[in-house]
């Protein structure tokens, strides 16, 4: 049964249509309704909803749906729409509880609530793969910092640099990636349980301080924001994702290129290579390359989100389902995609003796310029002096 069931069958076809997959999506929403719904039902039986019997076995029903779900157990039907009602509905046949639960709530707030919490662990868990990319970044600087390379600018040799600055730039991008995750979060800390479809709940005085509380919350939402901030939340973590995603992409593409045999600054282990089809002698940096090419997808997905919630008069629309795929999708990406860099970087071979063949003369002509100043040469006639020589 789904939650607006009425007297009458929804048309198969348009069942199908307005479920899409989002009873396959919400797998990760399961644990996060029923931690929620716990919440919920407590704060029920502060108001009277709930018996304290009734209150303990919503709470068992609860705790088993989430061992079911990750034992592979509990499944989702496209008949139930959505995790949500599944929820309810193993509740309602299995204690009856079920059919009270609900009660002063709707499933906007639900399922934002469930959202809320999944993006939440989400950016927690993201947060310390961070952290383990940038021990890989300054483990890899600790290493090799002093060797030096060649700086490039247009794609051509322009002034020496050396390991230790070039990632330490991609450590400070980081550095800041994570402030802007930390602002993120404090802005997603917020419950929208007890906002109903966006107008508050009528007779019931829910506790909203209550349940925040109870599932780690900082606050309750404005209730009418509640459901403004639906996309444009997710808009704003897909952001986040998208910077994190460009430096990687920007990595990458510096790694890509420092390990073709024309340059052979770095190497890959052989592990990390796949090979040809055709040619015997080909090592290709596939991982990188997909590394390299997610940021667009990212991109993408981003883009979807701010097309889709745009022109929406305030308050739910339906359009608004179709923001949960490209969040989830954004997330798991990211998170993918950082192990895989941090993997790459701890495992990344140095080759100094390249490296330094590297360091040809035209790297030096900037410098060779300035000590022409120092020498009382005007800076005009000193570089075009070096650029004549060079030449």
């Amino acid at each position: 049964m789904k939650l607006w069931q009425k007297n009458y069958e929804l048309n198969k076809e348009i069942e199908k249509f307005t479920v899409g997959n989002d009873f396959l999506l919400d797998g990760k929403l399961v644990k996060y309704d029923c931690i929620a719904s716990i919440a919920h039902a407590k704060m029920l039986k502060k108001i009277d909803i709930l018996k304290e019997n009734e209150l303990k076995k919503a709470i068992k029903g609860l705790n088993e749906i989430i061992d079911l779900h990750k034992k592979g157990k509990f499944k989702i039907k496209q008949e139930d729409e959505d995790c949500h009602t599944a929820i309810e509905n193993y509740l309602t046949k299995k204690y009856k509880v079920g059919k009270k639960i609900h009660t002063a709530r709707s499933r906007n707030d639900q399922v934002l609530t469930a959202l809320r919490l999944y993006e939440k662990t989400e950016l927690e868990v993201i947060k310390n793969l961070l952290t383990d990319y940038k021990n890989s970044l300054l483990t890899l600087i600790k290493k090799h910092g002093k060797t030096k390379i060649p700086g490039y600018t247009h794609m051509q040799k322009a002034m020496p640099t050396d390991i230790k600055t070039w990632l330490g730039g991609f450590v400070a991008s980081l550095e800041d990636n994570l402030k802007l995750l930390d602002s993120v979060y404090s802005l997603i800390d917020q419950s929208p349980l007890g906002s109903a479809a966006g107008f508050d709940v009528p007779i019931f005085k829910v506790d909203k301080k209550m349940t925040s509380k109870l599932m780690g919350f900082s606050k309750a939402m404005n209730p009418s924001y509640a459901q403004l901030s639906r996309g444009k939340f997710e808009s704003i973590i897909m952001n986040l994702m998208s910077q994190i995603m460009y430096d990687l992409n920007k990595l990458s593409t510096d790694l890509i290129l420092f390990n073709m045999k024309e340059l052979g600054y770095i190497s890959l282990p052989i592990e990390f290579c796949t090979g040809s089809s055709i040619m015997p002698q080909k090592k290709n940096p596939d991982a990188l390359e997909l590394l390299r090419a997610k940021y667009h997808i990212i991109l993408g997905e981003e883009f979807k989100v701010k097309s889709l919630i745009g022109n929406l008069i305030s308050g739910y629309n339906r359009d608004i389902q179709l923001t949960k795929e490209p969040i989830i999708t954004s997330l798991e990406t990211t998170k993918d995609c950082i192990k895989i860099m941090a993997l790459v970087l701890s495992k990344i071979n140095v080759n100094k003796k390249k490296c330094k063949k590297a360091m040809t003369s035209e790297l030096f002509a900037t410098e060779e310029a300035y000590k022409l100043i120092k020498q009382g040469i005007p800076f005009r006639e000193a570089y075009k002096k070096v650029s004549k020589k060079m030449q």
